[in-house]
């Protein structure tokens, strides 16, 4: 099992990790990058609405940021979060800097 699997099945859930799985957990997330915390909590409630489960609820983060995680429908993993020094451009897409 790679560091990297490792690493982001604990950042979802440090007690209980999801493990690999054939048509579950493939080891990767998506995610959505959100401009406040109070998007990041609308996000989530909104997705639970409309069936996805939460399987982390958002919070203070160790890198500083905020966020949480969920399924969709389809299986797939998707991380929410935002961070406070992140900046985005004219076209809403987050801006990473060296």
């Amino acid at each position: 099992m790679s560091k990297g699997y490792q690493r982001i099945s604990k950042d979802i859930n440090e007690e209980n990790p999801p493990e690999l799985s054939k048509g579950g957990f493939s080891g990767i997330t998506l995610a959505y990058n959100a401009k406040s915390e109070n998007e990041v909590d609308d996000i989530l409630q909104s997705v639970k609405e409309v069936g996805a489960k939460v399987v982390k609820v958002p919070k203070k983060l160790s890198w500083g940021g905020y966020g949480g995680y969920f399924i969709d429908p389809d299986g797939y993993y998707w991380e929410v979060a935002y961070g406070s020094n992140w900046e985005f451009d004219d076209s809403n897409m987050l801006i990473i800097k060296d």
